[in-house]
């Protein structure tokens, strides 16, 4: 039993002699909670954005020589900045919420702070996964449709191999590889931010039944 289940059991059997403290008491613990909840939502969106970005620095030279050779090198070069741009105004935002809980002053506005929370990271986790899956279809659909191109660039690895059956393979390659990232990616959000989501929930259904 936390020290949560022990205020609030105490609340229950004292309710008519403190109920003043009792209330206080628990509100202060759920705030401390919730605040530590998106504290954490916070860092790791941090830890999550160096993440990626240490991974574009160790790309392969022979991935990179392949997008230039096709074309789309600076394409992805630009697109990767604007990504990185909107991950840090969602991280900005997980720092405003998190300044936002830690004055909440009140039941309701920590309410109010915990739904704003949860929407932020909502939306956080839709445009990761909605934007891998976008940059995979377009980068493949234009790989499929300049399959000649590819065939050419990626002599070292077409050799002996037909260019109709070279560019089947790769692309069923690419596919499949996509979607065992998004499913890995899936996995990560649903147990990282799923659990710390589930547990803002449960501390605003807590300050709920503190208000009726």
């Amino acid at each position: 039993m936390d020290e949560l289940d022990k205020f609030k059991k105490e609340w229950q059997s004292r309710k008519q002699e403190l109920p003043k403290i009792s209330y206080n008491n628990i509100y202060k613990m759920l705030l401390k909670k919730s605040s530590s909840i998106v504290k954490w939502i916070f860092i790791i969106s941090v830890a999550e954005l160096l993440f990626w970005i240490s991974l574009y620095f160790i790309i392969p030279e022979d991935n990179i020589k392949l997008m230039h050779e096709m074309g789309i090198g600076q394409l992805l070069y630009y697109s990767n900045i604007v990504h990185f741009s909107v991950f840090g105004i969602f991280i900005f935002f997980f720092y405003k919420n998190y300044q936002s809980i830690q004055v909440t002053d009140n039941t309701k506005m920590l309410m109010n702070s915990i739904l704003k929370t949860r929407k932020t990271v909502r939306y956080f986790v839709y445009y990761n996964v909605g934007m891998f899956i976008l940059s995979s279809i377009v980068i493949d659909s234009f790989f499929y449709s300049n399959s000649s191109k590819l065939y050419q660039a990626m002599d070292f690895a077409s050799k002996g191999v037909p260019e109709e059956g070279f560019a089947n393979i790769f692309i069923i390659t690419q596919i499949i590889v996509g979607i065992v990232v998004i499913g890995l990616l899936i996995l990560f959000y649903w147990l990282v931010y799923g659990i710390l989501l589930k547990r803002l929930k449960s501390n605003y259904k807590e300050l709920e039944k503190m208000e009726d």
